[in-house]
């Protein structure tokens, strides 16, 4: 087991995070919904008509071009509504719970790669090169899981996981047969995970450590031709459960956190729950609501519902001080910045106030080596940012686009003066790439 130590990133102490490890059970809802976006690299084609029943762990659609790969809906009921936007394009698939019917089970003794796929929890995993679904027909390199978020005012994942850590072992046994190479777990000192057949990392730094992006450059880059899938832990003992017990577990421990939130706390919920039911009494007016951590979460309203990864819904201001007096030139020492530029850093490391709003408007590049400060990886993250925009592909490649994922860039984009959209930036560029090279 090796200690890699990271100096660079930043982790942000927000105000409203986690004071306690018990777990609450959140009422039962009616409503619940499946997104497709939430799936990067699927092009959906419905299995289930509005007004069809289904059984927990059913094929609600498939991918396009490859219908082996499905997603599932998480309860039983009936397909309410397919909403749809622009060029009917698929935005959700709403389910009304109903009576309980038998859910779905699957052959624990078949072939592990077969039975991933028909569960519906092969969608969860992801690939390098281009943070995608797996190609199933692919055979990885080696498999990295991670086993901590690192991301403002997230649960821990041990935590999370609670009676589940138990079927660790039996995910990295299922996972070590789908490669020829390892399966490696990267986790923090205070939470060593041990399991045979699996090769442990430890890792000590700031976020982005958590990421398992960070974990897989600086422990075995990615070359070019090379695939490596990735996930986490959660879902790892999620693998694991199925090959256990031969059905998926559809429940989630959902973190409430954030400003806004009155009590944060533990949930047990089932994915895709309406937030509603997680809420409670947690005020929405003027609140930013955020389905994920602040960084890489998707922002929702409060009739919306929760999105994949299912582990986080984050309520932080909105717009907490509109008329601030001096506005960025105040020396309030409340006042937050990630360089010195505000007397507040004398007051060391304490827990902070902020608000959703962007703060400035879309500029230039400024080559201080802002970005590189924030991502601990061996690539020379402004110019990749650069050759991206413009989509140079010899470029793009000679500064390690295959080893990047949007989320390893959420930290660059929040400390970035310049006011880039770095995360949309790198997911329209890794699909365009996609789609030249297939």
């Amino acid at each position: 087991m090796a200690t890699i130590k990271l100096k660079k990133g930043l982790d942000l102490r927000l105000k409203g995070g986690l004071s306690g490890g018990d777990i609450g059970q959140a009422p039962a809802g009616t409503l619940y919904a499946v997104v497709p976006d939430d799936f990067v690299g699927l092009v959906p084609r419905m299995d289930k008509r509005e007004g069809e029943p289904v059984a927990a762990g059913e094929a609600l659609f498939h991918d396009k071009n490859d219908d082996r790969v499905v997603v599932v809906s998480p309860v039983s009921g009936t397909v309410k509504e397919v909403r749809r936007g622009l060029r009917r394009k698929i935005e959700a698939i709403v389910i009304e719970a109903g009576k309980d019917t038998e859910p779905v089970s699957h052959d624990v003794k078949a072939d592990p790669l077969r039975t991933l796929l028909a569960s519906g929890l092969w969608a969860m995993l992801r690939q390098r090169p281009y943070d995608v679904v797996p190609n199933p027909d692919v055979r990885p390199r080696d498999i990295f899981v991670t086993c901590f978020d690192s991301a403002p005012l997230a649960p821990g994942l041990m935590t999370v996981l609670g009676e589940d850590k138990q079927y660790i072992n039996k995910g990295v046994e299922v996972l070590g047969k789908l490669t020829d190479g390892r399966v490696y777990l990267g986790c923090r000192e205070d939470e060593e995970v041990q399991v045979e057949g699996a090769e442990t990392n430890v890792f000590a730094g700031p976020h982005p450590a958590g990421n398992v992006g960070v974990q897989l450059a600086n422990v075995k880059p990615i070359n070019k031709g090379e695939v490596v899938w990735t996930l986490d832990v959660v879902t790892l003992a999620r693998i694991g459960k199925l090959f256990t017990t031969g059905r998926v577990d559809f429940s989630a421990t959902v973190a409430v956190v954030g400003e806004c939130v009155a009590q944060p706390k533990l949930m047990r919920c089932v994915m895709g729950c309406q937030i509603g039911t997680l809420l409670g009494e947690t005020p929405t007016e003027n609140v930013r609501l955020i389905s994920g951590n602040p960084l890489t979460g998707s922002q929702i309203t409060p009739d919306g519902f929760l999105r994949a990864p299912y582990r986080q819904l984050t309520a932080i201001p909105e717009n907490a001080k509109p008329d601030e007096f001096m506005g960025w030139a105040s020396l309030s020492p409340k006042r937050f910045s990630i360089y010195r530029v505000f007397t507040s850093w004398l007051a060391g490391k304490r827990e902070v106030s902020l608000d959703a709003r962007l703060k400035g408007g879309e500029r230039a590049i400024v080559r201080d080596g802002e970005y590189d400060r924030m991502l601990p990886m061996d690539i020379y993250a402004e110019f990749l940012i650069k050759a991206i925009i413009t989509f140079n592909i010899d470029n793009m490649e000679r500064l390690g686009v295959y080893e990047i994922a949007p989320e390893d860039f959420a930290l660059a984009e929040y400390a970035d003066t310049s006011k880039l959209e770095l995360q949309r930036i790198v997911r329209e560029g890794l699909d365009r790439l996609r789609a030249e090279m297939s």
